[in-house]
């Protein structure tokens, strides 16, 4: 199965039903500190091939999370050809969520 995205409105809505998923950051600790969305795991997109292992015990889906979402779909996409069958690219990022969901998230 490939990957897919999932907007932030859809993200919301799985966090108040209480949708079981794990997020997955995958932007530097610099962005992490300026903004967050209380991600369950953090690795940079540089370190995903080394974690495959840990993430493959995570609960799934997986919806990978960066700042606009180039980098979640790029790590989506790796993670589908390394064998996960539940990932999902968070559409428009971490802005997409400040703009749309919660304006208390700041954006940089």
């Amino acid at each position: 199965m490939a990957w897919l995205e999932l907007s932030v409105e859809e993200l919301a809505a799985w966090r108040q039903a209480g949708k079981a998923h794990t997020l997955l950051d995958v932007r530097e600790p610099w962005e992490i500190s300026t903004a967050s969305m209380g991600a369950d795991q953090m690795v940079p997109m540089a370190e995903i091939p080394g974690a495959c292992a840990v993430l493959s015990q995570l609960p799934q889906p997986l919806v990978v999370l960066c700042h606009a979402g180039v980098r979640s779909a790029r790590v989506a996409a790796f993670l589908s050809q390394q064998g996960f069958t539940q990932v999902y690219s968070l559409a428009g990022g971490i802005d997409a969520w400040s703009c749309r969901v919660d304006p208390s998230v700041p954006r940089y």
